[in-house]
Formats: structure tokens, sequence, C-alpha cells
């Protein structure tokens, strides 16, 4: 497990049994007080209109995965980014209220699974809370973590965990790449899922 996700875990007030102890089921954190400005303080911008100007930067979706004591777990993540190259870095962001961010945290890894056009339906199976999301997803175990790599994703990039930041409502997760990996070409000529203002596309012509 990293490091930086037991320091995280701590601080969050979850506690780490000895080995061979039961572990308690994941649960989700408590939802932080996160107000920057004082009560009775006018916010700067509208969340609503934050939402809808914001919605106009499109972007990939993936799917972030982990494999922990209690089996696989995963989410749909667009604030997905390449961080360095020296180190090979990655990150996405989460919300700090996320029930599945915990069980990440504990497995200390995780594998990102970058999703086709064609792959809306499995983007949105993974952004129900509280379904079994696995449920006729077919998938194997990621060479160097062991987290799930989704069937037939164009790419994908397995870490471990390397850092956790706070960011407003969100943390700020990076990843070391530790394998990593991509379709030819010609079997990826479908391009990517895409998000935008609310609804997923794909490159056209």
């Amino acid at each position: 497990m990293a490091a930086t996700a037991v320091r995280y875990l701590r601080s969050a007030g979850a506690t780490a049994g000895t080995a061979g102890d039961p572990q308690p089921p994941p649960q989700a954190l408590p939802r932080p007080d996160l107000r920057a400005v004082r009560d009775g303080e006018r916010l700067p911008v509208d969340p609503a209109e934050f939402r809808r100007v914001l919605g106009h930067f499109a972007s990939g979706v993936t799917v972030v995965t982990a494999h922990d004591a209690d089996g696989p777990t995963g989410f749909a993540c667009q604030s997905f980014a390449s961080l360095s190259l020296d180190p090979p870095l990655v990150a996405f962001m989460v919300a700090r209220a996320s029930t599945t961010w915990p069980r990440i945290a504990r497995a200390g890894s995780f594998c990102v699974n970058i999703l086709g056009a064609g792959q809306g339906a499995l983007c949105r199976g993974f952004a129900v809370s509280g379904a079994d999301k696995f449920a006729g997803v077919a998938y194997a175990s990621a060479p160097a973590t062991g987290s799930p790599l989704l069937d037939s994703v164009p790419a994908w990039v397995d870490c471990r965990i390397h850092a956790v930041h706070t960011g407003g409502d969100h943390l700020i997760v990076v990843g070391r790449v530790e394998a990593l990996g991509a379709t030819t070409e010609a079997d990826g000529e479908a391009g990517p899922l895409l998000f935008h203002r609310g609804a997923f596309g794909r490159f056209t012509d």
C-alpha cells in the first residue's frame, strides 16, 4: 500500500488493522466543511454558472479501477491528465465524499482505463453509485498492480499512488506509472469517448 494513501486514510480517521485482522467494510468519508468564504458572504461564482461555462471544455472519459480485499471497484472519471514525463506521473480528481475513493486509497494502486467512442454505456455503468458496477463487465489484471484492466479499452495506464493533495471539495490523486499500453492505430480508428456540455460525443471528420 502506498505510504501516501495510508497517511491520507489516517488523517481522515480510518484505521488500518494488523495482518490477519478483519477489515471493516469501506465507508464514505464524512462530507468535510469546505467553505472558503465567511458565513453570509456571497460566493464569487454561482455554482450553476460555473458548471455551465466549464461544460464547454471537452474532456476525455476514463474508468479508474482498483482491487482491494473486497474485490474490484471503480468509478467513471473525466478529470484525468498526464502530469510528468520524468518521473512518469498522471493525475485524476475525485470528490472527497466519494465512496469508491477510500477503497482505491486502501489498495494503494489503480488502473486508468481510457474509453473509446463506443463505450458510453460502459461509462454510465461506472457512474452509478451503489450498483454492482462490474456486473457483466469483462476484465483482466493489470500487469504491475493487479487492478482491473477492462476488456476492449483503447488504452490503459497502471499506477501506484504517489501523492494525494486537497483541492477544495475534491482530492487530487497523483499516480506513478508502472505500466501502460494501447491498441494499434488500426484498432483505435473509432477515436476516444468525449464528454461535452453534459453529453457524450466523438471526433468527426
